[in-house]
């Protein structure tokens, strides 16, 4: 047994590594690093509370989102201008949702029911991803290498190829979108580019190939940011009244799970089919939203 300072948590860590492994190798293949059901498990089975459970996920994602990004990377699956849009529109949005979650969302059962809601976006969009694609072939490559074509961008618009054809989307739409759920990102401490990957595939109509490197990115990014701000909230008066700081001790070992997790679902994901992915993910995530609604 280990006792993690911050949290008050007294478990054998073997749990929150093997939990934090299962999570994200179910995930990544949909570019979640799997913050977002990391949470509900330190809330309600760890029994982590306070606002300082926050940090603590963010501080999963930075330690887990490389193994990801690395294979990602190494198979030529990220468009790189998709990962800067999400980047900079989640960044400034991150911020403001770590304000709200010391603040204005600081009490337990408030945050609880803001957790449901999202929980229950997240499950609604990747079912509604998988009734709206009913019949539809996923993308894959020709060749089966699963890398992306040639890419042309501007400020305005970027245009790739991926398995024989070609995708578009509006920077200026995606980095908007990012902004937005950056916010709700910040609060519910999954870094912000996690969030936007079911409104990438079921909005813009990019394949979700495509999408998981950037969204992983996205993700690592912003949490590193995240966590900094936190740091710096604890110096403050509100860090004198509440838990504000991460704990290290727990965050760091739910992301070395997630860091080999990670890794085995991104080498796995060009194997997975993309509706069986949005169909196990969507289902999990929205019935966890009616449990934590309820």
């Amino acid at each position: 047994m280990v006792d993690f300072p911050v949290s008050g948590v007294e478990i054998n860590p073997l749990l929150p590594l093997v939990v934090s492994f299962m999570v994200s190798a179910l995930t990544a293949p949909a570019g979640v690093s799997g913050a977002f059901l990391l949470l509900p498990f330190q809330v309600s089975v760890l029994g982590f509370t306070s606002p300082a459970v926050s940090p603590t996920n963010l501080v999963y994602n930075i330690l887990a989102t490389p193994g990801g990004v690395y294979r990602y990377v190494r198979e030529g699956r990220v468009v790189w201008p998709l990962a800067w849009a999400v980047m900079l529109g989640t960044l400034p949005g991150v911020f403001v949702g770590a304000l709200l979650r010391v603040t204005v969302l600081s009490d337990p059962d408030v945050f609880e029911v803001f957790v449901g809601l999202v929980l229950l976006y997240f499950g609604a969009r990747l079912l509604y991803g998988v009734i709206r694609t009913s019949g539809v072939g996923t993308a894959d490559s020709p060749d089966g290498t699963g890398r992306v074509g040639a890419i042309r961008a501007s400020l305005r618009r970027v245009e790739y190829g991926y398995g024989g054809m070609t995708y578009t989307f509006r920077t200026t739409g995606v980095f908007a979108l990012s902004l937005a759920v950056g916010v709700v990102g910040g609060i519910y401490s999954i870094g912000g580019g996690s969030i936007i990957a079911p409104f990438l595939v079921t909005v813009f109509g990019l394949p979700i190939y495509t999408v998981a490197g950037a969204t992983l990115i996205g993700t690592f990014v912003t949490s590193a940011a995240g966590v900094v701000f936190y740091e710096l909230l604890a110096t403050t008066d509100l860090g004198a009244q509440m838990p504000i700081a991460p704990d290290w001790l727990l965050g760091l070992t739910l992301g070395a799970g997630g860091l080999a997790g990670t890794y085995v679902g991104a080498r796995l994901q060009r194997y997975v089919p993309e509706r069986l992915m949005r169909v196990v993910l969507g289902t999990l995530v929205t019935l966890l939203a009616i449990r934590y609604i309820l």
